[in-house]
């Protein structure tokens, strides 16, 4: 998807998306200028750097021409590398570019030899092997035809090119489809489907099409929002109408990740210990139906990638200053060998509940607490929504879980409060959680993830030390303790997530994390 800014960017990563098109069109866009390379190379680089800096996601920047002769692109794709951009798209035109959907009738294209030593400076210069040199390929816009893309195309991936992307401006996918079937899947196909986009995506699946850009929708659907917010506040001369339409400033700041700020202010003007805040992870189980995937470690140290889930945690966790982190172990736990985690055992974790493991970490808890079960992979902005809320006691449910699917796992009912916020998602309270299959009459499934406050932390202590003397609380699970504290007035609130985790816990997991 199409970002211009540090903020779109961090809105497209957040909707899910694999990567950023840093679009051309759109960041000139965005400066005020036309799509003619009209803002310098360093100026769209600045750019880049800031949309960099607020995402994890990779970025493939939208190079028009390469800004010049083969050396030009060299210097590009050094200064690129240095602000962590996975790669660059660049164009078989002439310099300076016209946009491809601007003018009507044939655009001049480059030589083939000279764009080819354009690619292959790119590719001899390059540091980081991941990095990526996308060829442009304009044949179709500037009607030259299917034998002529050809020929340019495979000239394009001699020269080193790790993908081609073919363009066209007509209603329909023809050129592309008759190309794809030319091509034989010599080399990954990217596509911006800007015109011919009633045709279905799973069309370009059908053709081995490897991705597709959705070049400028961000941008488009921003003027016309800032159009129409403009018009009316001129208008009206108030904000009575146009408030409830518009995002509150505290989603701005969000964002902009300001709790992470705050946090180190206090970490580093004015530290207190008392102000710490520490995590629980409980991981003692193996993970039966994982198989031979935990015969020799628990789930917690499953690779997904280059990284474990316990890893992928833990990151997030130092992330936002959260240092303390206790993990309780049972299976295997010689196994865990991440630094600076304060590793906790729980040997009776085959006969014990989730209670059991947590009572034997949180006495030694100070602070605001972060308790996570040891097999959910999660996006790091899950962690901001709870630490945000400050209620004493918050948990995250996903309301995007399938009913199809027949496996058991924690459900949530809420119920909706008074509340002075004019924001649905600040109302909403835990009703009581049930251990059964998917149902319509569910909010949302408890992901195993819950933030207390200090007095929060007091209140499970609390509950802990009335049970745990009790015959039933060996088995009990933390989502008994959470029924029992609403049944005896505790206020447990619900934040919102619509996907981004994932709970490992079988092979189908497993295999659906590959993509997470």
């Amino acid at each position: 998807m199409e970002a211009h800014s540090g903020m779109s960017a961090k809105i497209v990563e957040e909707a899910g998306f694999k990567g950023i098109w840093g679009s051309g069109l759109s960041i000139s866009g965005s400066l005020g200028v036309r799509d003619n390379n009209e803002a310098s190379w360093t100026q769209v680089l600045d750019v880049l750097e800031f949309m960099s800096d607020a995402t994890t996601i990779p970025i493939l920047m939208d190079g028009d021409t390469g800004y010049g002769n083969f050396n030009n692109m060299r210097r590009l794709v050094r200064k690129l590398e240095q602000r962590d951009v996975a790669g660059v798209c660049i164009e078989d035109k002439i310099f300076p570019k016209t946009n491809s959907f601007l003018r009507e009738g044939a655009q001049a294209l480059a030589g083939i030899d000279e764009f080819c030593g354009k690619i292959k400076a790119g590719k001899d210069i390059q540091k980081d092997d991941d990095f990526v040199i996308v060829a442009r390929l304009e044949a179709f816009i500037a009607g030259w035809g299917l034998k002529e893309a050809m020929k340019r195309a495979e000239a394009y991936r001699q020269a080193g090119a790790d993908a081609i992307l073919v363009h066209s401006k007509l209603s329909n996918a023809c050129e592309i489809f008759d190309f794809m079937k030319e091509w034989e899947n010599r080399a990954p196909i990217a596509i911006v489907p800007t015109k011919y986009y009633t045709t279905p995506t799973d069309e370009f699946r059908k053709y081995n099409i490897s991705l597709a850009i959705w070049a400028n929708h961000i941008f488009r659907g921003s003027i016309l929002k800032m159009q129409e917010i403009a018009r009316q506040i001129y208008k009206e001369q108030n904000l009575l109408s146009v408030e409830d339409s518009i995002v509150p400033v505290k989603e701005i700041f969000r964002l902009q990740d300001d709790k992470e700020l705050a946090m180190a202010e206090e970490h580093y003007l004015s530290p207190k210990a008392g102000n710490q805040r520490s995590a629980i992870i409980l991981a003692s189980t193996r993970g039966d139906q994982l198989g031979k995937l935990t015969e020799s470690i628990p789930k917690t140290m499953i690779k997904i990638g280059k990284k474990s889930i316990l890893e992928r945690a833990v990151e997030h966790l130092n992330e936002h200053h959260i240092k303390n982190i206790m993990v309780v172990a049972g299976y295997k736990r010689e196994t865990i060998n991440l630094p600076n985690l304060n590793i906790i055992a729980n040997d009776d974790y085959e006969t014990t509940g989730e209670m059991a493991s947590l009572t034997k970490a949180i006495d030694t808890t100070h602070g605001e607490s972060v308790i996570l079960f040891g097999d959910v992979l999660f996006k790091k902005y899950v962690l901001s929504i709870m630490l945000d809320d400050p209620s004493d006691i918050v948990l995250i449910v996903d309301s995007a879980f399938s009913l199809e699917k027949q496996y058991q796992s924690d459900f949530v009912h809420t119920c909706s409060m008074e509340s002075k916020s004019f924001f649905p998602e600040d109302n909403y309270y835990l009703e009581k959680i049930i251990y059964d299959k998917p149902g319509t009459e569910y909010y949302g499934e408890w992901t195993g993830m819950m933030k207390l406050t200090v007095k929060g932390l007091e209140i499970v202590r609390a509950f802990i030390q009335k049970f745990r003397k009790r015959p039933e609380f060996k088995k009990m699970d933390i989502r008994d303790m959470l029924n029992q504290l609403v049944q005896s007035g505790h206020k447990v609130k619900i934040q919102t997530i619509s996907g981004h985790r994932i709970d490992v816990n079988n092979i189908d997991d497993f295999t659906s994390a590959g993509e997470f």
